[in-house]
């Protein structure tokens, strides 16, 4: 006689459940890379940032003392406006405390000596500055990117200088990590020695670890930075990143660097970046001059293409910028496999279910004969 069993569905229920918990085929290969192109006459952006409350990017202006918001469909709105920002003055960072609802910038100005560095915080409910705080800084330097900790503090660089300001929860602005591992040694042809200087830093991100991740553009050195003490050491890396200039770290712990005149690296780490390894890299739509990657929803990295190039023409004008998700072939590759091996594994799963089945029914024949 027959024997059915209630465990028999269970094949195509084992592969229903490892697709709904993601095991499955992800957004890679599901669906199309997003792209938005808007339009925003002279802004030229330079920084990127991802407001996940209100689920929109929000962009500095190199040219303008604003901050656009734009959405997932290219709308752009004016967010903040700040007239006290001195004339001439650029967002060159953007940082958003998702926990205290502020939104961090970066203030530039080389129109002066010594420069204008500072950083303000904005209420991104209100839209109301809550503080604008000068860094101490000399004639010449950058304050550049920033990034922000648990705590509220800001961890700002200086492409001009070798340290790295960081300004508390309440303004309080301080020289924080000042390491000779910032500095190079170079061949001096004038005078036949080595010698050293500042190389300044560049892009910097928060590891919710306890550390920060900077990139050196002028070497392509990548520093891991005690968020307590500043102290600093090299990430031994496969491969120099140079040329980077921006860095965001996925929720995986996957870190994306993206350099104007070169490929976004991906790298990851197994050991909390003492070292890590360059495993793919993504091409760049260099024409366009990306300056900015920046973590988005469900972990989408995302580049802005902002026409810096342009922006150094006085008489250009241009209105059309972009920003892209870009996606590693190598992980969309790894994903497909995966598909292969829960198909197998149900397949043999099913295989080895029949054949139970089948001893089964031989067992209760033997018994009724």
């Amino acid at each position: 006689m027959p024997i059915s069993s209630p465990k028999q569905p269970f094949f195509v229920i084992t592969i229903t459940i490892f697709f709904l918990l993601g095991l499955g085929p992800g957004p890679i290969i599901a669906r199309h890379a997003h792209v938005i192109n808007f339009r925003s006459p002279n802004l030229y952006p330079e920084s990127l940032a991802w407001d996940p409350h209100a689920q929109h990017f929000l962009l500095g202006s190199l040219r303008q003392r604003i901050i656009a918001a734009v959405s997932d469909a290219g709308v752009v709105e004016t967010f903040i406006s700040d007239p006290i920002l001195p004339d001439g003055a650029s967002i060159l960072g953007l940082a958003v405390d998702s926990l205290r609802n502020r939104l961090l910038a970066v203030v530039h100005s080389h129109h002066s000596i010594p420069h204008f560095n500072a950083i303000a915080a904005y209420d991104i409910r209100s839209r109301q500055r809550l503080f604008l705080t000068s860094l101490p800084s000399d004639d010449f330097d950058t304050a550049n990117d920033v990034a922000v900790d648990h705590g509220g503090n800001a961890f700002v660089t200086n492409s001009a200088g070798n340290y790295i300001w960081k300004v508390n929860v309440d303004g309080s602005a301080s020289i924080f990590s000042l390491s000779p591992m910032y500095e190079a040694e170079t061949d001096n042809p004038a005078d036949g020695y080595a010698t050293k200087g500042p190389l300044g830093l560049n892009g910097i991100a928060y590891v919710s670890k306890g550390y920060l991740l900077v990139v050196q553009s002028s070497t392509g050195k990548l520093f891991k930075v005690d968020a307590v003490d500043g102290t600093a050491r090299k990430v031994l890396l496969n491969e120099d990143l140079v040329g980077a200039d921006d860095i965001a770290v996925r929720n995986d712990g996957v870190a994306a660097v993206v350099s104007p005149m070169k490929k976004m690296w991906l790298l990851k780490s197994m050991d909390s970046w003492a070292e890590g390894v360059v495993y793919d890299r993504v091409e760049l739509d260099v024409q366009r001059f990306p300056t900015s990657v920046v973590v988005g929803e469900k972990d989408r990295v995302y580049v802005l293409y902002g026409h810096l190039d342009e922006e150094r023409m006085e008489n250009s004008g241009r209105e059309s910028f972009g920003i892209a998700e870009l996606r590693s072939k190598k992980e969309g590759q790894e994903e497909s496999v995966w598909i292969f091996v829960l198909i197998g594994v149900g397949i043999a799963y099913f295989l080895f279910w029949r054949f139970q089945m089948a001893q089964l029914v031989k067992k209760m024949d033997h018994k009724i004969n």
